[in-house]
């Protein structure tokens, strides 16, 4: 293959990243998460598409990934309200934790029974098809213009904000059983506490140091504080993660204690990280649609449709049903509500790019699986999002009263 001209690479990218913005937006007015937009752009560059770009490096997507989802993580703990964290603190981390945990086993058994999987290949599956996405979801009620109440958008915000380290942790504890067949289950522990300790202890200092180091530089309107703001995040995932925790609670940890703090340049750093996790999301979808040939999506249909219908009628609504018992402030249309918006993202597919490449049997086959899984939840339920919260009655159309007792 010639030598690609830089400038002509350059403009390459430069139409790529608009047309995928384009395609995002429309797909958005039609009640479908941007992702959809975004990937099908993807896809259409890729090998099977016009475009035809020849593109199979997982490595390279795993790290693209990785990078873009620590900063669409703090992102999204910067825009936290704090007082909403408080208040969904208890059911939002029962639901990321062992809301988690049951949907990955539910998954792990349907893909032992009906797609003839080994256990561990099934618990693989499971475990990377676990967590969600709230940016989805809240993307889709603001383009519509709908205005949830009470606890349940905060609840979601909090929950998808918070899942991916267990799912991230679920997926490690899989490839090392499959690499380590005797390993025991209960030696997990104390390496989930010390991630989770660690990298919300990380978090927390981080995300006290960054409103410190504003407030006391003199660049606090200047252009520095955008970089001082990405340099905090780094440090917050890589020291994290070097010190044996969790990067990525890390990275949301920092976002969510910064943004609950006051400090001169709070708005600029909040706008400026915004816009970031907005093009880390375009150049993750992207990177993750060129990967994709829908030619080898024909073949994993049956598996696909088994693995949505059940993560999104079984799974999911049994999770938050067992995992909100105890909170009796939200009633069952609620709990519908928060089920149906359990929209899969990014992170599935990331995560799908783990096993590949640790060299696990199956995993091409567990990736295209997850693609198709994100992909079809995303059509069926995106449309639907509006249509499910009126039915239970959780918002109304801006300008509109809102009927009070929306959790019940």
């Amino acid at each position: 293959m010639p030598p690609v001209n830089s400038e002509i690479a350059l403009l390459v990218v430069g139409v790529l990243l608009l047309t995928t913005v384009l395609a995002g937006t429309l797909s958005s007015r039609f009640g479908l998460p941007a992702l959809i937009g975004f990937l099908a752009l993807g896809m259409a560059a890729g090998v099977d598409g016009p475009g035809g770009i020849a593109f199979d490096n997982y490595m390279l997507t795993q790290g693209v990934g990785i990078t873009c989802l620590i900063f669409i993580l703090f992102s999204g703990g910067l825009d936290t309200d704090w007082r909403d964290v408080r208040r969904v603190a208890a059911p939002a981390l029962l639901l990321a934790t062992l809301g988690v945990m049951l949907s990955a086993g539910i998954i792990a058994l349907a893909a032992v029974l009906i797609l003839d999987f080994n256990p561990l290949q099934g618990f693989l599956l499971g475990a990377v098809v676990a967590s969600t996405d709230a940016a989805a979801v809240f993307a889709i009620l603001r383009s519509t213009g709908l205005d949830l109440h009470g606890d349940v958008p905060a609840l979601i915000e909090v929950e998808s904000g918070s899942n991916d380290p267990m799912a991230i942790f679920l997926v490690g504890a899989a490839l090392l059983f499959i690499a380590a067949p005797d390993t025991s289950p209960l030696g997990l522990l104390p390496d989930f506490a010390i991630q989770m300790s660690v990298g919300a202890a990380v978090g927390l200092a981080a995300g006290f140091l960054l409103p410190e180091v504003l407030k006391r530089s003199h660049y606090r309107h200047g252009g520095l504080a955008f970089v001082v703001s990405i340099a905090s995040v780094l440090i917050a995932y890589g020291l994290a993660e070097v010190l044996g925790g969790n990067g990525f609670l890390a990275a949301y940890i920092t976002g969510l204690v910064a943004g609950s703090r006051v400090y001169t340049a709070k708005r600029i750093v909040s706008t400026f990280q915004d816009g970031l996790a907005w093009l880390g999301q375009v150049v993750m979808f992207l990177t993750l649609g060129l990967l994709v040939a829908p030619s080898n999506l024909v073949e994993i249909i049956p598996a696909g449709l088994a693995i949505t219908f059940i993560l999104m009628l079984v799974a999911r609504p049994l999770s938050v049903f067992l995992c909100l018992a105890p909170f009796r402030r939200f009633g069952w249309r609620a709990k519908l509500f928060v089920s149906w918006a359990g929209l899969r993202g990014a992170v599935p597919i990331v995560l799908a790019t783990f096993p590949i490449v640790a060299g696990v049997p199956g995993a091409f086959a567990i990736f295209n699986i997850v693609f198709f899984v994100v992909l079809l939840s995303s059509i069926i339920q995106g449309p639907t999002m509006n249509w499910m919260a009126a039915r239970m009655q959780m918002g109304a159309r801006e300008g509109t009263p809102v009927r009070e007792g929306g959790t019940a």
